[in-house]
């Protein structure tokens, strides 16, 4: 009995703020490992391609050193940040058994804390590029004397400032808290599945994550609203041809890159409302991060008439090299 009693005792101690957690992570059939293994690994090598191309692209063409495609650097890298963090993890879990599933609790802090500057910074980002058409658009006689150097410093600077407090403050109050359970039920880590470990109250996080999320949401939504009812009363008012053209094609893309990440982000929110359908809420927080990764350069590469160009003349130019090589 002595001995029992000991065994429990030890169990008991070691699962109390455990440096090591277990991931639920992806839940597939024997039959489905390989084939969703080579999905998710096609996709991750797809998004770092794309994403790495268009910011090589940006940064070597003078003709691109334009704040549009300046603060749009930031999108790409964003996308690749947020799928590095989870991809590759997610990977080698799929070939793992559930059991062997294993992460350090430092290691946990860091997904996660990377996870959430992810989300956020894709609202920030979108909202200083909205800032962007707005100003082009609606005072395109000042664009140049608003849109400077310094400005599209400030614009990124604060877009990752924003994100890095914000997260910075949800994560430590959940670090702060003790730990009386190792098991992180989500495909990676994030701020919900760390607090969950804690046995302490998390009513403090849970308000100040309800606070966070509808504030980053208005402040989102509220200005991709005001920013294109402007720009559609500029269009609806104005009768210059060039000026609607341009707008219809730098704001479609713009707006298409939004609602892609919007719609990502509310299927997870309302899946988390229905724990019978814990299977789909974890394939759409996946799909959040790689949906919106996978097809940002390619709106913007199709969309962009000097990106379209640079693509054409380096693929007719190395046509051309391999001709004359024959």
């Amino acid at each position: 009995m002595r001995t029992l009693l000991y065994c429990f005792r030890l169990m008991e101690n070691s699962t109390y703020n455990s440096l090591i957690l277990r991931l639920e992570g992806l839940n597939v059939s024997n039959e489905s490992i390989y084939p969703v293994f080579l999905f998710f690994f096609c996709s991750y090598l797809f998004i770092l391609v794309a994403n790495i191309s268009i910011v090589v692209l940006v940064l070597t063409d003078k003709n691109l050193h334009q704040p549009m495609y300046l603060l749009f650097c930031n999108l790409p890298f964003n996308d690749i940040l947020g799928n590095s963090i989870m991809l590759p993890r997610l990977l080698s879990d799929i070939l793992r058994l559930p059991s062997e599933r294993l992460i350090s609790y430092y290691e946990c802090v860091l997904q996660a804390f990377t996870t959430h500057i992810y989300g956020t910074t894709s609202h920030t980002i979108l909202m200083i590029m909205a800032f962007d058409r707005y100003v082009a658009i609606c005072n395109p006689l000042r664009y140049a004397a608003i849109m400077t150097s310094n400005m599209v410093v400030k614009l990124t600077v604060s877009a990752w400032g924003v994100a890095f407090v914000l997260v910075g403050i949800l994560l430590g109050l959940t670090i702060r808290l003790n730990r009386c359970r190792t098991l992180i039920t989500n495909p990676f880590c994030d701020n919900a599945s760390l607090f969950k470990l804690s046995c302490e109250s998390v009513f403090i996080n849970n308000i100040y994550g309800l606070t966070f999320t509808v504030v980053l949401l208005s402040a989102s939504i509220g200005s991709i609203v005001l920013t294109y009812a402007k720009i559609t009363v500029v269009c609806v008012t104005s009768k210059n041809q060039s000026l609607n053209s341009k707008a219809l094609k730098t704001c479609s893309t713009h707006l298409m890159v939004y609602m892609i990440m919007l719609c990502s982000g509310f299927i997870v929110i309302i899946l988390h409302r229905f724990p019978q359908y814990s299977d789909y809420r974890t394939l759409s927080a996946i799909l959040f991060v790689l949906v919106p990764g996978s097809l940002n350069p390619i709106i913007y590469g199709v969309q962009s008439k000097e990106i379209r160009t640079f693509l054409f003349e380096m693929f007719c130019r190395r046509k051309y090299l391999a001709s004359c090589k024959k």
